[in-house]
């Protein structure tokens, strides 16, 4: 029995090599990227759902973007707070901003995606870059990078969201290495010609995709995936690339509590159960792998069977997955959660079994 179990546990880092290895290593060897400003002109999203903090902090950031030809499309998605009226002021206070305002629809009450297809056929410009309103970009040149990605076959950018950093807090390396390994699997299946995920805290495309593939209607259903959904149904070898320079990447604040966390992954998870049939498998394939090799490596070890050969794997399996996913933490500007690699990774993945049994038994709260 426990020879076969061996051969499982071999088989199972074979697996895990040909993701790190084989697929995260488009990503995490990739050169740095080289930039060509193109100056086109953009509509920049931005979906506000009782959000009047966060845009009094951010949208000045936006506006403000170093870039020759862009409006800032605001839409109030039927807010209960001040948010109509801060972004009533903003309207007046810079020329570039285009006002939005939603109002409650019985067919798509509490839908974001209805919110966002009012935004896009509102939209002055073709190229469309989405962020969220709880998001900032670090420099004034975010719209440049993103943009310049876009040319006559490339029509959906895929960009970097990440989180600010917060010191002395495990929660908070546990957000960011849960983002910055989900950023290396969508950039590196982008980057091989399986796009399969975006994140709208930024992702821009151009509007002809949009209505390409009639917007949101195949998932309106669903209250999340206005992101990942969308791209998963229209991205594909030819129209996708991918923005990773440093200047391109945006952030926002993390959640603070576990509580708060934990329910913003369930709303995660729920939604890939909707992906295409073949992206489903290889993210399970992917966790199942992680899990199981915890699982039998401990089962191994505790019996003591082969424990020498059994540790060198495990050893060579550490070696291989830290030297990927720390490149391309690296290029994401995540070094701080490598070192606290191995022990992110258990406690991720014990976090999703019980984020996936929750789920089983209660209906996760969507858009606000």
């Amino acid at each position: 029995m426990f020879l076969y179990l061996l051969y499982f546990f071999i088989v199972l880092i074979l697996i895990q090599f040909v993701y790190y290895i084989g697929v995260f290593s488009k990503f995490s060897f990739a050169k740095p990227e080289v930039i060509k400003a193109k100056n086109i002109p953009v509509s920049v999203i931005v979906c506000a759902k009782n959000e009047e903090e966060n845009i009094k902090q951010y949208i000045p950031i936006l506006a403000q973007q170093d870039y020759p030809t862009f409006e800032l499309v605001l839409i109030d998605d039927a807010s209960s707070d001040e948010t109509l009226e801060v972004f009533e002021a903003f309207e007046q206070q810079y020329p570039n901003i285009r006002l939005v305002k939603v109002k409650n629809n019985e067919a798509f009450w509490g839908n974001k995606k209805y919110a966002l297809t009012l935004g896009i056929k509102a939209a002055k410009y073709e190229h469309l870059l989405f962020t969220d309103a709880d998001c900032f970009p670090l420099t004034k040149d975010w719209i440049t990078n993103m943009s310049a990605h876009f040319d006559r076959d490339k029509k959906i950018v895929l960009g970097y969201g990440g989180y600010i950093k917060i010191a002395n807090s495990f929660l908070n390396k546990i957000i960011r290495y849960e983002t910055v390994l989900t950023a290396i699997q969508y950039f590196s299946w982008a980057k091989i010609g399986k796009p399969y995920m975006g994140i709208g805290r930024n992702l821009a495309y151009k509007r002809e995709v949009f209505f390409d593939v009639n917007g949101f209607i195949d998932h309106i259903q669903v209250r999340s995936g206005d992101d990942d959904l969308f791209v998963n149904q229209a991205a594909n070898k030819e129209n996708t690339t991918i923005a990773y320079a440093p200047e391109s990447f945006t952030y926002s604040e993390p959640k603070k509590t576990y509580k708060d966390w934990f329910n913003q992954k369930r709303r995660h998870i729920t939604t890939a159960e909707h992906y295409k049939i073949s992206d489903q498998i290889q993210l399970g394939v992917f966790y199942c792998t992680q899990l199981l090799f915890l699982v039998v490596g401990i089962i191994l070890l505790a019996f003591q069977y082969q424990w020498i050969i059994v540790a060198s794997i495990i050893a060579f399996r550490y070696l291989f997955t830290w030297i990927s996913f720390g490149l391309g933490a690296k290029k994401l500007n995540e070094k701080d959660i490598i070192y606290w690699y191995p022990v992110l990774e258990i406690w991720l993945i014990f976090m999703q079994i019980n984020i996936f049994i929750t789920n089983i038994f209660s209906k996760p709260v969507h858009w606000k």
